[in-house]
């Protein structure tokens, strides 16, 4: 797997690859925390169709040939922090101050996925390169689940830090910041 390149594309590229997007997603979300089904693959490309035109919307593919092997996608998190999905549990993490000096304005990554058979190639951290090495001043961050062992373990040792402590059972997502955000030396270690 060695030498699969991995590089930009837009969001209408990315969408060209819709089946093989799918597929790749069902089976790096199919297990652990995420446990994402057929039906949840279906569900992202829904999400992944009106998040392609967000703005700031960024995207990575790694390919061998025209085998998707993985993929990444992010965009600017806006001035006003969202609201749905797991942000307001990320938002009273950090409080209103750190959420809107951290975040809002900077590149979020929303997905990661290596296809099982390709990893350990460092496709991953080549595509999580290639969607936030140009963010705003550093500025990119992403959310994880805390239950995912081999996730949390995997950006730190890409020099991310997690810059929200678990709820108290263990459970929920954890945002990390990357490895050039201005904010990193700010996180209280260790979590």
């Amino acid at each position: 797997m060695r030498g699969v390149p991995v590089r930009r594309v837009s969001g209408a590229e990315l969408l060209g690859f819709r089946t093989a997007i799918a597929q790749v997603y069902a089976d790096a979300f199919g297990t652990g925390p995420w446990s994402q089904d057929e039906a949840g693959a279906v569900r992202y490309l829904e999400r992944l169709a009106a998040d392609a035109v967000r703005p700031g919307f960024v995207a990575a593919l790694a390919l061998d040939g025209d085998a998707v092997l993985g993929f990444a996608t992010g965009w600017t998190t806006p001035k006003t922090f969202p609201t749905g999905r797991c942000y307001p549990q990320v938002a009273a993490g950090l409080g209103a101050e750190r959420t809107a000096l951290w975040l809002c304005g900077g590149r979020e990554v929303d997905e990661l996925a290596v296809h099982s058979t390709a990893r350990g190639a460092g496709l991953g951290a080549a595509l999580l390169d290639a969607v936030s090495a140009d963010a705003p001043d550093g500025r990119c961050w992403l959310l994880t689940s805390v239950r995912a062992e081999g996730a949390l373990a995997f950006y730190r040792h890409l020099g991310w830090v997690q810059a929200t402590h678990p709820a108290p059972e263990g459970a929920g997502y954890a945002a990390f910041l990357g490895p050039h955000h201005p904010a990193r030396t700010a996180v209280p270690l260790p979590i």
